[in-house]
């Protein structure tokens, strides 16, 4: 009875042996290590892209004001044509209001690819900025042994994945900190004086003109 007992004992630990080695592979292959990262926040709130974004704020405001003035100049240039009107020919006022449409024309584009100049420059650091970002999430991946790192954004719940946003963070900023690159030749910037504290998503897009004169 009692070898029986024995005997039946070993057999069932030897089942559950055979099952726990059969299980083995399955449960290494479901515990992949899973990285995930913010990276919206990876950009905005590192060093790089703090700077990125100041730099951004000064030079909108500068062009912002620049519009400003040149709105203020063009609308005392009109008012002064409609001013001139009655002494003049009607013949030297069109000539003189077709230059005026001419002029604000020109100055609306040349504002314009001022503010394209602003935002070209903010996206091409950026790009600068990821292309070091991919590195150092590679080199993370690497020393915890993951598989894949994926923004924190798209992954509903997970009980295994890692956050390594503030790890990427810190490494990026002993890497390059806050970073310049040099611009692209496009439409002269203006040049601030003083940089403000916050800062807005994009440049300003359009510059404001008055309407033209009437030629009536």
């Amino acid at each position: 009875m009692q070898n029986s007992l024995t005997h039946g004992l070993r057999a069932a630990a030897g089942a559950v042996a055979l099952c726990l080695a059969m299980m083995t592979p399955v449960i290494a292959q479901t515990t992949q290590v899973i990285l995930t990262v913010d990276s919206e926040a990876l950009f905005v709130q590192s060093a790089f892209g703090k700077r990125v974004a100041r730099d951004l704020e000064v030079s909108g405001q500068a062009l912002e004001a620049e519009n400003r003035q040149i709105e203020a100049d063009l609308q005392a240039e009109e008012q002064d044509l409609t001013t001139r009107r009655s002494a003049m020919t009607p013949e030297a006022f069109r000539a003189l209001a077709d230059a005026f449409d001419t002029k604000v024309q020109r100055v609306r584009s040349e504002q314009n690819a001022k503010a394209r100049s602003l935002q070209q420059l903010a996206d091409e650091q950026r790009g600068q900025f990821l292309g070091v970002a991919g590195g150092v999430l590679e080199a993370l991946m690497i020393e915890v042994g993951a598989t894949v790192v994926l923004d924190r954004r798209q992954v509903f719940l997970s009980a295994r994945a890692i956050d390594i946003t503030e790890t990427a963070i810190s490494r990026i900023d002993a890497a390059i900190g806050a970073g310049t690159i040099v611009p692209s030749p496009q439409a002269p910037l203006p040049t601030p004086e003083t940089a403000p504290e916050a800062a807005p998503e994009t440049a300003p897009e359009t510059a404001p003109v008055p309407p033209s004169p009437s030629r009536e």
